[in-house]
């Protein structure tokens, strides 16, 4: 006989009760019953009971807040039931992502290919960064033209004849990373995103440039605290320090460090909100605020969508992290989406419109809410997992029409079957 072990079982190998799952998953995310039972609205003592068997799985709308909580990619991960083997966190594989990683897996250090200047590479990526912003499809857009920037970037920086040539370049590889990630996110690759996110940081650093250290950091962040709560503190320390080193610059800086800036106080308040720290969350957002009044009243990051405009679909975001589905309709109606440029940006504004308008109860305006998230940009409601979870459990509604209008969404989007 092997020997006996206190080890946990393996949620994903040995067949295990709900309740065990859910509890390995818990614990495998770092966190706390008393964090996932807030997060839930339930006591930690419900969730205490459920891991121990002494309830049984909950009904599918709870269930999906578990996953949603845990940040299960999979719900089959959870239930243990491979007939509900329904992704969450991430999106379908992108048609062009193979040739996206075949770039970034390739590793040129000889070529007789000449490079093109960084200036024409600056000029390629700003169309890029518009068409991202103004496409509805925006993965089509980014999947086809990376590749080529990617070579052509990564050229640059080894046929670089002198120091500043080589900074320049380094900037226009930083940003290329950038935009990798925007493409990445979501997708079923992990470990091809953390290695764009850690190549973007180096190239950020070897350019000496403040903007590209703090756009790198900004996406950083955000791989960092998308990973789970054990990894919340990782996504401040870069975060913080970013910000620390920033500030000595912002008396003489630019629009674009300003607004930079802003985006990481804001990122450093979200991280608040997730952990339930409304104080926190709410007094980094009003310093955001502060930084985006001293940006002109047109003015729109092309990476982060920093703006004035933005802070209003931020609160929203605060509100609904903390969980309070009165205050996050609040920010809702006076937040104006029109005014976001963007079309992926409108889009994941009024997918937390919609979450706010579940935590308050409110399915039909949820429902609509994404409605016109997938009007605006329908790749960004099929890539997200709150979008997601929110028509999975309302196509499970007790009201007909309801359930309807969510199971016609959950068909649009690919979380159901036709």
């Amino acid at each position: 006989m092997s020997e006996s072990s206190d080890a946990p079982p393996d949620p994903f190998v040995e067949p295990v009760a709900f309740g065990q799952r859910m509890q390995i998953l818990r614990t495998r995310r770092g966190m706390s019953r008393n964090v996932l039972a807030g997060l839930l609205g339930k006591s930690p003592s419900w969730v205490k009971q459920v891991e121990g068997g002494r309830l049984q799985m909950p009904k599918l709308p709870m269930v999906l807040r578990i996953a949603e909580a845990l940040r299960v990619r999979d719900l089959s991960e959870l239930t243990g039931d491979q007939s509900m083997a329904i992704a969450l966190f991430t999106g379908p594989g992108h048609a062009r992502l193979p040739h996206v990683r075949s770039a970034l897996n390739a590793f040129p250090l000889t070529t007789r290919c000449e490079a093109p200047a960084p200036e024409h590479l600056r000029e390629r990526l700003v169309r890029a960064w518009a068409a991202r912003h103004s496409a509805p499809h925006h993965r089509d857009v980014i999947g086809a033209l990376l590749p080529d920037l990617i070579r052509e970037a990564q050229l640059a920086v080894l046929q670089a004849d002198s120091a500043g040539q080589w900074r320049a370049s380094q900037r226009i590889l930083s940003e290329v990373y950038s935009l990798s990630q925007f493409f990445l996110a979501y997708q079923p690759d992990a470990s091809l995103l953390w290695r764009v996110v850690e190549r973007g940081m180096v190239a950020a650093q070897e350019s000496e440039d403040p903007h590209a250290i703090g756009v790198s950091a900004w996406l950083a962040t955000q791989a960092h605290r998308d990973s789970g709560h054990a990894h919340f503190d990782a996504a401040d320390a870069v975060n913080l320090e970013t910000i620390r080193y920033l500030e000595p610059l912002l008396p003489d800086a630019g629009n674009d460090v300003l607004a930079i800036t802003g985006a990481l106080q804001f990122e450093a308040g979200y991280t608040a909100a997730r952990r339930g720290d409304t104080g926190t969350a709410w007094r980094y957002w009003d310093v955001a605020r502060a930084m985006a009044e001293r940006l002109p009243a047109d003015y729109f990051h092309p990476v982060t969508s920093f703006s004035r405009a933005v802070m209003g679909a931020h609160a929203v975001t605060v509100a609904v992290e903390l969980h309070a589905g009165p205050e996050s309709v609040r920010q809702a109606a006076a937040a104006d989406a029109t005014t976001l440029p963007s079309r992926p940006r409108r889009a994941r504004h009024r997918i937390e419109e919609a979450r706010g308008y579940q935590l308050d109860g409110q399915a039909e305006a949820a429902l609509a809410a994404l409605g016109k998230a997938y009007e605006a940009a329908p790749e960004t409601v099929r890539y997200n997992g709150y979008a997601r979870r929110i028509v999975l459990e309302e196509a499970d509604s007790k009201n007909p029409a309801q359930r309807r209008r969510a199971s016609e969404l959950a068909v649009r989007i690919g979380a159901l079957a036709a």
